[in-house]
């Protein structure tokens, strides 16, 4: 994998499957199904399979990671909190990729980027036996220089950039703020040698002018892919936002 940006290149899709277990979770039944839902996402067009494994286990269980670990074909990237709990998990099912994400129990979703100023040598420790291991190792940051730096300290060599913002903002100059914010912190990040990622709140709606963003080699996204596919199912749903960032890409 490299850094380097061609405004032809794929743009990555990851697909994040969260959702369909808070599904299935909201009456302890055993579906939908999480592994006909990756044999639906990857058909679709998903470059890697998402999930995340939270410490309060309120969607994604410890028996879905290893269940999905040989089942996945495109490749899993496992978001967690930096947790010697999750550090143990990851080392023993081996995913693809980790994102290290922040975690509080009483937040709907993640809520913000990863702290990573003043928390280097922490996160340095926690991120060196997974890189180690041959996991892509990501963390997910606010579009901010300062965190990149941070981030090129550590060690990880790929960050994933926080669209919360953006995604949330009023359309308008309030938004192309956000814009020009992530697209100054992927040029920055490309600086410094490291893939560049994004995700959070991005929809059909908002994906495209992410998308156009060349330097990017991947965004995952979930809940609104999840929630279309409640109306024209999972293949269409995933294949829609597959078409929306490669014209986008165009």
């Amino acid at each position: 994998m490299t850094p380097d940006a061609d405004p032809h290149t794929h743009l990555r899709l990851g697909v994040n499957i969260d959702h369909i277990a808070t599904i299935r979770q909201a009456r302890g039944t055993p579906y939908p199904d999480l592994v006909e839902a990756v044999r639906l996402v990857e058909a679709a067009g998903a470059d890697i399979i998402t999930l995340h494994l939270r410490e309060d286990r309120r969607h994604i269980q410890d028996r879905d990671v290893e269940a999905l670990r040989d089942r996945v074909r495109t490749g899993m990237n496992l978001e967690m909190a930096a947790t010697a709990e999750m550090q143990a998990i990851a080392l023993r099912v081996r995913p693809e990729a980790c994102c290290i994400v922040p975690e509080r129990r009483e937040e709907l979703t993640t809520e913000g980027g990863l702290q990573v100023l003043g928390e280097e040598d922490r996160l340095g420790n926690f991120c060196a036996p997974l890189v180690e291991s041959g996991i892509e190792v990501s963390l997910f940051v606010e579009p901010e220089p300062t965190h990149l730096d941070a981030a090129r300290r550590i060690g990880a060599p790929v960050v994933e950039l926080h669209t919360g913002s953006y995604a949330n903002a009023p359309a308008g100059p309030a938004r192309e703020a956000e814009l020009a914010r992530i697209r100054k912190a992927a040029e920055h990040g490309r600086h410094l040698g490291l893939v560049v990622n994004a995700g959070h709140g991005l929809d059909y709606d908002n994906v495209g002018p992410v998308a156009a963003i060349d330097i990017l080699h991947e965004l995952n996204i979930g809940h609104s892919i999840v929630a279309r596919a409640l109306f024209t199912g999972l293949t269409e749903a995933v294949r829609a936002m597959r078409a929306a960032m490669d014209a986008a890409r165009a």
